[in-house]
C-alpha cells in the first residue's frame, strides 16, 4: 500500500516538465518581443535623425546672363547663374524640361533686354525671340496664327516643369502658355485634342489644360 501510495505515474512527470519547458519558452519569446520592439523603436528613431540630416533640395541660383554659340549651321544655348555656374542645352526644349516658370519669365526678360523689343536678324537669335514673344506677348495679329491655317498637327507636348505646351505643325511649331488662350482656330485644336496630349505623368496640369482646350473650342 505504500509503495502504491508512493507511485508517481511517468506520464505526470513528462506533464510537468512539458508545461515548465513550454512556460520557459514563453518566458523567452516575451522577452525577445520586448527586445526586439525596443531595437525597433532604436532604428526608427535613428532613421528619423538620419532624414532630417539629409538637406532638402534647393532651388538653382537665378539665370542671370544667357549666350547662344554657333559652330558652322549648329547652335546651343549657354545658360548662365548667379552662383557662377553654367550649363550647355543644344535645345530649346531642354530648356523647357530643365526650366520653371521664374526661370522662363527671368529668361524673357534678358532676352528683351538685349534686343530692346525689336526683331533680332541672326538666325538662333530671331528664333529665341520670336519663340519668347508668341508665347508672353502673342497678339492676334501676329503672323504666326495666320500661317497655322490648314497646318497638320504632329506632337502636341506638355512641359510642366515650366508650365508650357508645345505644338509642332508640318513646317513650323509653337510654345504656349498653360493658362492662357492663344487665337488658335477651331480646327486647329479639334486637330490637337485628336492628336492627344503627350506627357511624362498625367497630373492636374494635364487635366487643366485639356479643359482649357475644350472650353476655348466651345466659344468659338
Amino acid at each position: 500500500m505504500t509503495r502504491v501510495n508512493m507511485f508517481i505515474d511517468m506520464d505526470t512527470e513528462l506533464i510537468k516538465e512539458s508545461s515548465k519547458k513550454a512556460e520557459a519558452e514563453m518566458a523567452q519569446e516575451i522577452s525577445s518581443k520586448r527586445a526586439g520592439e525596443e531595437l525597433e523603436q532604436e532604428i526608427v528613431q535613428d532613421d528619423e535623425v538620419a532624414i532630417d540630416a539629409i538637406p532638402l533640395a534647393t532651388k538653382p541660383a537665378p539665370i542671370v546672363n544667357f549666350q547662344i554659340h554657333r559652330k558652322g549651321r549648329q547652335g546651343y544655348y549657354e545658360i548662365m547663374r548667379a552662383d557662377g555656374s553654367s550649363k550647355i542645352y543644344l535645345l530649346f526644349s531642354q530648356l523647357m524640361k530643365s526650366f520653371d516658370r521664374e526661370d522662363l519669365e527671368t529668361f524673357w526678360n534678358l532676352v528683351k533686354a538685349k534686343h530692346e523689343n525689336t526683331r533680332p536678324e541672326e538666325g538662333f537669335e530671331r528664333v529665341l525671340w520670336g519663340d519668347l514673344k508668341t508665347m508672353f506677348e502673342h497678339h492676334v495679329e501676329d503672323i504666326i496664327w495666320r500661317n497655322l491655317q490648314g497646318k497638320k498637327v504632329l506632337l502636341w507636348r506638355l512641359y510642366d516643369s515650366c508650365g508650357v505646351h508645345f505644338v509642332r505643325f508640318e513646317d513650323m511649331h509653337v510654345y504656349m502658355l498653360v493658362e492662357k488662350r492663344y487665337p488658335l482656330t477651331p480646327a486647329t485644336i479639334t486637330n490637337m485634342l485628336n492628336k492627344k496630349l503627350k506627357s511624362d505623368y498625367w497630373n492636374e496640369m494635364c487635366y487643366q489644360l485639356l479643359k482649357l482646350m475644350k472650353k476655348q473650342l466651345k466659344k468659338q
